[in-house]
């Protein structure tokens, strides 16, 4: 079974594809994990693939989808694969289906985890660290004892910039922007599931767990 995991910053994807692939024992690829792993190991792809990150420049499509291939092609991925973070744009998305389709598979089932702008806004939005020991903290989820103090070291807490309203409405604006077309193109192939990513952990992936076993579309 290959599954895609769909969602903006903030709706829990990565921590629902990583419990999910445990639950049904497949193997789950993180692309920003693949790049280090592969960059650890020295291959050549991953070499190909540092050229551009240490110039900041994004990794060429082709690398990414040859770099899946070649990790997909491991033992621990003989049960089927969860991709979390890939595909980010159509092109990626037929890219994808075309090297797959080379190789006899296909996507079975795409999860997009549908959270609305405000509540991402409140949590990607509300998260503090202590600049001494680093603990995190959440406005609403996980607050301090004493507002802009940790509990533990009783150091200031300061916001990332990447944690700013500002900066946060931002990249969703960006990610939305990007998503939208996709979900559409995987809408078209009726492989798309949408799941409520509101509430409790556990019913997040309790919802994502029975959409997947009523069974995948046919593949065309």
């Amino acid at each position: 079974m290959y599954v895609i995991f769909l969602g903006a910053p903030g709706a829990g994807k990565g921590t629902q594809a990583a419990e999910v692939a445990k639950e049904l024992k497949l193997a789950h690829i993180a692309t920003g994990d693949m790049f280090r792993e592969a960059q650890k190991k020295g291959t050549a792809l991953g070499m190909k693939a540092r050229e551009y990150m240490e110039k900041g420049q994004l990794v060429p499509d082709e690398i990414t989808v040859a770099m899946l291939l070649e990790r997909i092609a491991a033992p621990d991925c003989s049960a089927g694969v969860i991709f979390d973070g890939f595909p980010r744009t159509v092109t990626q998305a037929e890219a994808l289906d075309k090297a797959l389709t080379k190789q006899g598979k296909a996507i079975d089932r795409v999860i997009y985890i549908k959270v609305a702008e405000e509540e991402l806004l409140t949590r990607l939005g509300g998260r503090w660290i202590c600049r001494q020991c680093q603990t995190p903290y959440h406005e609403v989820v996980s607050p301090p004892k004493v507002k802009g103090k940790c509990d533990k070291c009783g150091g200031e807490l300061y916001q990332r910039d990447d944690d700013k309203p500002a900066t946060v409405k931002e990249r969703l604006k960006v990610y939305f922007a990007q998503t939208a077309p996709l979900i559409d193109y995987y809408t078209k192939t009726g492989k798309l599931a949408e799941v409520n990513g509101v509430g409790a952990v556990e019913a997040v992936r309790k919802a994502i767990l029975g959409s997947l076993k009523k069974g995948t579309p046919a593949r065309k």
